[in-house]
């Protein structure tokens, strides 16, 4: 089997120094099924798979009679300067940001660390008179995948000022903290 192989187990033990999709594992230890020439993917492999988003896309949707409009806008930096054409009659920003990305680098700059980027993205959203008037609602994604690395991988290597281990809880709440701390001061 191609993911047991040790070359492979060292190479995904050092995938934060490289840009490796996260669905990595999932897919590899299921390369088999997956290249079987009648192969149809499973709701997980949906679920699993990830498609970047590029530029602004728009989905409307109706919950109990009322419409929404979602707007799912790329976070990558070269998208950003897209979005603010967008939030002209914007109700409600829902913020995601990746748990487990808390020791990777972007791809876009492999000096920054991409929670950094996120927790300073976040920062000046909430701070931009464009989003002044919007309730923002963070949501914070792939704690799956920080539950199985954050047993292993300290954020103290990133995150000098964290001092939890390699305790979810702690670390969990450590960055809960580390956005609340970017929202703007109640007047």
């Amino acid at each position: 089997q191609l993911w047991n192989d040790p070359a492979i187990q060292e190479c995904f033990g050092r995938r934060h120094e490289f840009q490796l999709g996260d669905a990595a594992k999932y897919f590899l230890s299921a390369v088999q099924r997956v290249s079987e020439s009648e192969y149809i993917p499973t709701v997980d492999d949906v679920l699993n798979a990830r498609v970047r988003t590029s530029g602004v896309v728009s989905r409307d949707f109706e919950i109990k009679g009322s419409k929404f409009r979602m707007f799912d806008v790329g976070g990558q930096r070269c998208e950003r300067s897209k979005w603010v054409h967008f939030f002209d009659d914007v109700d409600v920003v829902v913020f995601v940001a990746s748990m487990s990305e808390y020791n990777q680098v972007l791809a876009e700059d492999n000096s920054k660390n991409r929670m950094m980027e996120t927790l300073e993205l976040f920062e000046q959203i909430v701070h931009s008179e464009w989003f002044s008037s919007m309730d923002v609602i963070l949501f914070l994604n792939k704690k799956d995948l920080f539950a199985e690395k954050i047993q292993k991988v300290d954020p103290k290597q990133w995150f000098p000022e964290y001092t939890g281990g390699c305790n979810y809880d702690k670390a969990e709440t450590f960055f809960k903290m580390e956005f609340e701390k970017r929202m703007p001061k109640a007047e």
